[in-house]
């Protein structure tokens, strides 16, 4: 009788924790104070999911190390049977899928549909969402399908053997007052018609929140050398947004090296954060004139998060000296610090390091792996400088070393995958 008295205790405090969430067919998928927006950055979710601590818990995130472009990055909020998937590329969020509907509360238009106190039957289903086309079976996976625009709903059919082995349209399943009561076990949200063809939308316009973010980054070069960044962003557009219109404004921006700290502020607006070096780490890897501190000082960086770029500023000058771009893939020390920057860098190939080479130029993208193109641009001679990042001495970054290679006025940071976890730019005037 004690064993009851406590298990009924638990269960109750176990409703009282489930997550009461509304859903938005094709759009997202949330509560009063939150929402998962399709299209939003993976960045923003687990901001989200950090705020929101003390409701969501035992989060997980999946992804291939060695395929991080090829395999969807998936957030798991094992407690709650939520998963939400990004675009590996994008790194938006493409679908919103509840696998295990006993875990959370749903609604819609602020009806229930699903809770300890309301099964979710085809029925239920209907009566909320209204009427649709007839489902069909899987029989591979032996479920029953309920395909609404942007919201698909699964029952099981493990306990109908009537069902076992047949595929195809069943409207027999779905109509009211059928005796076969199915209960619903998944339901995923996502944009369009079908689940299947359901590609990564846009950036949101709600996702803004007076920020910008970059669809593209491309070097300016200037009597062949690279003299600074192009970049073409995206922002919320308020007056647009009052028309009804949710596209996001659309316009680029160009900084230099050598520019003041004012003028990477009028092109780029106020960083995100400022941060001023405590020590240079590569200084010993510079020609012996810049090994030594030339100042008491400290360069300091301007932080733009939301367009994967931070810009050094030298502390003497106060002018640009480097720009560094990230790729925020995940399995690095700095990811979800940045959005991740589409930058697009043109290479001459060097003839002495590639002479059978028939290319002028090579291209790198964040996408690019670094075994891809390395033959082109270093000697099978050149040894990379190890990098090690810790969060605190004597402790330990669990995702392990990178590897710095230069060449001409970039360094390019190599992860064990052979994926580029950054790209920095330097002046050539130093």
């Amino acid at each position: 009788h004690a064993y009851a008295t406590k298990y009924t205790v638990n269960l109750a405090r176990y409703k009282l924790s489930m997550l009461d969430l509304e859903v938005i067919p094709e759009r997202a998928l949330g509560s009063g104070q939150w929402e998962f927006v399709l299209g939003m950055p993976v960045v923003q979710a687990i901001e989200v999911l950090q705020r929101q601590c003390t409701a969501i818990k035992d989060v997980q995130i999946k992804y291939s190390e060695q395929r991080p472009l090829d395999m969807d990055l998936v957030v798991d909020l094992t407690s709650d049977g939520i998963k939400l998937v990004f675009d590996p590329v994008f790194q938006r969020l493409k679908k919103i899928e509840v696998y295990d509907v006993t875990k959370v509360k749903l609604k819609y238009c602020n009806k229930p549909f699903c809770s300890p106190e309301l099964i979710p039957t085809v029925e239920q289903i209907h009566h909320t969402f209204g009427p649709t086309l007839p489902g069909r079976v899987d029989g591979k996976q032996q479920v029953f399908l309920l395909l609404f625009r942007g919201i698909l709903f699964a029952f099981p059919l493990w306990n109908l053997p009537e069902a076992a082995g047949f595929t195809g349209e069943a409207s027999n399943f779905s109509e009211p007052g059928s005796q076969r009561s199915l209960e619903l076990s998944r339901m995923c949200i996502f944009g369009g018609n079908d689940p299947a063809e359901a590609k990564t939308p846009s950036l949101p316009l709600e996702c803004f929140h007076g920020n910008w973010y970059s669809n593209e980054v491309e070097v300016v070069r200037e009597k062949g050398v690279i003299a600074g960044l192009k970049l073409h962003l995206m922002a919320d557009d308020p007056h647009h947004s009052k028309l009804g219109d949710t596209r996001p404004r659309l316009f680029e921006r160009i900084v230099r090296f050598g520019d003041s700290p004012q003028d990477v502020s009028r092109e780029l607006g106020s960083p995100s954060k400022l941060y001023f070096k405590s020590e240079d780490k590569m200084r010993i890897h510079s020609p012996s004139p810049y090994r030594l501190p030339t100042s008491r000082c400290s360069d300091y960086f301007f932080n733009y998060f939301t367009l994967g770029l931070d810009v050094l500023f030298d502390c003497v000058t106060h002018r640009v000296k480097k720009f560094v771009m990230h790729t925020n893939f995940p399995g690095h020390y700095n990811f979800n610090t940045y959005h991740r920057c589409n930058f697009e860098i043109t290479f001459p190939v060097d003839q002495q390091y590639c002479r059978d080479s028939i290319l002028s130029e090579i291209t790198i993208q964040s996408r690019t792996k670094w075994s891809e193109v390395q033959d082109y641009l270093t000697q099978p001679s050149d040894k990379p400088v190890v990098l090690n990042r810790s969060p605190s001495t004597n402790s330990i970054d669990p995702f392990g070393c990178t590897y710095c290679y230069g060449y001409q006025n970039a360094i390019f940071e190599v992860m064990k995958n052979q994926h580029l976890a950054s790209v920095t730019l330097y002046s050539s005037s130093r």
